[in-house]
């Protein structure tokens, strides 16, 4: 087992995506998601959390190898997710935060009719290029 700390990835830009395997919107991500290690290099980094009341291991293993993912994906027992993205009653996914190299939070997005760009197009690069730039 391996643990991650969020003051690990400082100097960094952070991606940290809140996912479910079973979430369309979170498979068309892991697309976007795969690019920026190409794009970025060790500039930026990506962690994505699955959560344990929605996805087990075997679920997470097998998301992992459907759609090729290089980053981490790790399995929150609760603390995490409730922190940072539970609502009343449920999670909203995708959740999306980009994390600035000091560890400011600089974008924080949910999946929805005005930020399917974030999630499907070009407009997390946009996000990614902000928090490179901001010093």
């Amino acid at each position: 087992m391996k643990f991650h700390d969020l003051a690990d990835y400082r100097g960094k830009v952070l991606v940290l995506e809140f996912m479910q395997t079973t979430c369309p919107h979170c498979a068309r991500f892991a697309d976007v998601l795969a690019q920026v290690g190409p794009k970025y290099g060790d500039k930026v980094a990506v962690l994505a959390v699955a959560n344990r009341s929605t996805d087990n291991p075997g679920q997470i293993a097998q998301y992992i190898s459907g759609h090729g993912i290089g980053y981490p994906v790790l399995m929150d027992q609760g603390q995490m997710m409730f922190s940072y993205v539970l609502s009343p009653g449920h999670a909203d996914v995708p959740h999306v935060y980009v994390i600035d190299p000091r560890g400011y939070i600089r974008a924080d997005y949910v999946y929805g009719l005005t930020t399917t760009d974030i999630f499907e197009g070009k407009g997390l690069f946009a996000e990614i290029d902000k928090a490179l730039g901001e010093k």
